[in-house]
């Protein structure tokens, strides 16, 4: 019999590779959250139509889709909720736009989503950066709540918050002590809980946001519930934004042909977490407590508790989210990660300079925990002791994430005539694109940021460790755009 996992690497049509990947035993501890796993949906071409007579239309829900919209702010506890066929980034780019003025301010965490930059960009936004504490793993912690309370003294002028909690990690912030900070002030706080949607079902969970007092919520169903990708919900908690121009830009940033498969599988998530969430989230917690269990016994390589978060670095953390340390095994994360792909066919979510992430979900099965625990067991017993991992090859969010000095807005360098430089000679120039480490899409450099030679050394450390680089123009990341001088 073939090796199905060796005959999906080979495969050259993405149907075939994606059928291929299916059928072979490579176990996904990655988004989406439906694992695979099927919810009945009819053959998606026998249900892929338009706005036909009786269907309702998105982008003016008087029937079908309106009820189902409200059956799902009920379900997650919100005043009003908007679907979002073009995932997270269509609410964010949609929420921000609606809440600030044009030209305004926005108080943001420098560790969100590169769609609230671009919001910042299409609105021409002055933007002001929450930097996370550095957490005990090497991780990005939370945003302490002082942290934007002298913010706000500071910048009279900010219009509007914008925060990511849960982050790629899982690190939750104190979004409540946040809010009243916020609100004190009459101003709108935006919560990016996108990897938090399965918050509200549990309460062994981190609160959701909507019960923490954030104005709009956005969260994405099919990162961590049984949802098609690129679902989303928009939820709006209070009055301070309005909604008709939520409304306004949700139609300027979402598909004018929406797709009733995806609307569908939402429906169905909805109604699912509805009658069988309960209990099934409580399976899902048994079998994480289970594996935090055995993985106290591992003697090199180190995996991430939420005993951890005991202090302000670290408000609280969604234990969903699995990081494991390459600890004193003496490998970076992305050859843990590669040997647990190679050796066992477990699919991890991403790698960093120092740790893998496995995302699970209340769809994962008890065999796909097993067989991590397992990995992890053997390849802790074939490492051998080694010296603390030298600095370079150590990158820890403290590290790569800091926050250059600003030449000038995000826009305002856009907009700029450019010159095209070697990375390598960027130094000292404004640069006029972003550079991510990607997952999670977090800017190391943004527009209208002055290139230093420590952020250009962390980039060159970040390749030499097959971390992947995205955003320059030149694919090759070896020329960037900067503002001309």
């Amino acid at each position: 019999m073939p090796d199905l996992f060796y005959t999906m690497q080979k495969s050259c049509f993405l149907d075939q590779k994606l059928q291929s990947y299916t059928e072979s035993d490579c176990y996904p501890f990655h988004m989406p959250g439906h694992k695979r796993g099927n919810l009945e949906l009819p053959n998606p071409y026998s249900i892929d139509i338009t706005e036909i007579e009786g269907f309702d239309n998105l982008h003016h829900p008087e029937g079908i889709l309106q009820d189902a919209q409200s059956r799902a702010a009920e379900a997650f506890g919100a005043n009003e909720t908007f679907y979002l066929i073009n995932g997270s980034t269509s609410g964010i780019l949609s929420a921000i736009s609606a809440a600030l003025p044009r030209k305004g301010t926005l108080l943001m965490s420098r560790n969100s989503h590169k769609s609230a930059y671009h919001a910042a960009y299409l609105m021409e936004l002055e933007t002001i950066y929450l930097l996370p504490m550095a957490a005990k793993f090497g991780i990005s912690g939370s945003i302490p709540p002082v942290f934007v309370e002298q913010a706000l003294n500071d910048f009279p002028q900010i219009n509007g918050v914008f925060i990511t909690s849960p982050t790629y990690d899982g690190i939750v912030s104190d979004i409540q002590a946040i809010a009243d900070l916020v609100h004190a002030r009459n101003l709108p706080l935006i919560v990016d809980e996108a990897h938090g949607a399965h918050f509200s079902f549990s309460d062994r969970f981190p609160r959701p946001a909507l019960k923490c007092g954030a104005d709009i919520v956005i969260q994405s169903l099919h990162k961590t519930l049984p949802c098609l990708t690129q679902t989303a919900l928009l939820h709006v908690n209070s009055s301070r934004v309005d909604t008709g121009l939520l409304k306004r830009f949700l139609n300027i940033y979402q598909t004018s042909s929406p797709s009733y498969l995806l609307m569908a599988s939402m429906e169905q998530c909805t109604r699912f977490m509805q009658e069988e969430g309960a209990e099934r989230m409580e399976q899902f917690t048994e079998l994480l407590d289970q594996f935090y269990k055995n993985a106290e016994n591992l003697r090199r390589l180190k995996v991430f508790h939420r005993d951890s978060c005991s202090d302000e670095t670290c408000f609280d953390h969604d234990f969903s989210k699995i990081l494991i340390s390459t600890g004193n095994t003496g490998l970076t994360g992305i050859q843990l990660y590669h040997m647990l792909l190679q050796n066992y066919h477990l699919q991890m979510e991403m790698s960093s300079g120092h740790y893998v992430t496995a995302l699970t979900s209340l769809m994962d099965r008890p065999q796909g925990f097993q067989r991590l625990i397992s990995a992890l067991e053997e390849t802790d017993r074939k490492t051998r002791p080694s010296e603390p991992v030298r600095p370079d090859r150590l990158l820890t969010a403290e590290m790569i994430y800091q926050i250059p000095k600003p030449g000038m807005s995000i826009s305002a360098a856009i907009d700029q005539n450019s010159d095209i430089l070697p990375l390598k000679a960027s130094t000292g120039h404004t640069s006029q694109e972003y550079i991510y480490l990607y997952p999670p899409g977090i800017p190391l450099v943004a527009p209208g940021e002055i290139l230093t030679g420590k952020l250009l050394s962390t980039i060159s450390q970040c390749r030499k460790q097959g971390l992947s680089i995205t955003g320059p123009t030149d694919m090759k990341n070896e020329n960037i755009r900067v503002v001309k001088l």
